[in-house]
């Protein structure tokens, strides 16, 4: 089986021949990140942990550009902004607004969700399908709105 891992290692070992030291930094933290989890619950991770992993630095990434933006730290956004770049790199292929508005639409069918109240039904059906393959709070805005129409 190809490791994510691996890749990312790999990865790693490029950008230190190649001299991409930005690169080279994030994806240190990405390995720190996944070894801090393998560390602590005493496993090794598959890909959908280390996705997990990435995914939540991701997100992290984005809450921090949110607010480096309204202060109007441009500089810092900036940082950040070439750290998702990096991350989204070893993630499965982003999905399309469109892929993601109908995988939402179906979800709403599937679970039988008729208002907000239901919304935890549709999201355990699309978390699985979308970790990583898309922001999981952009889904949960179409989630409110489909289920409020």
């Amino acid at each position: 089986m190809d490791l994510l891992t691996d890749r990312i290692k790999d990865d790693m070992k490029a950008s230190m021949k190649g001299g991409a030291k930005a690169r080279l930094g994030v994806i240190r933290l990405i390995l720190a990140a996944i070894k801090q989890v393998e560390v602590d619950e005493r496993i090794q991770l598959d890909n959908d942990r280390v996705i997990l992993v990435l995914d939540k630095m991701l997100k992290q990434r984005r809450e921090s550009i949110r607010l480096f933006a309204d202060a109007s730290r441009h500089d810092l956004v900036a940082i950040e902004e070439a750290e998702v770049l990096v991350i989204q790199n070893f993630l499965p292929q982003a999905l399309s607004e469109e892929e993601v508005d109908a995988m939402v639409s179906e979800a709403v069918i599937e679970s039988g969700a008729e208002s907000i109240k239901d919304m935890g039904k549709v999201m355990g059906l699309l978390k699985a399908k979308m970790q990583g393959r898309a922001d999981m709070s952009v889904v949960s805005t179409k989630i409110k709105a489909a289920l409020a129409g």
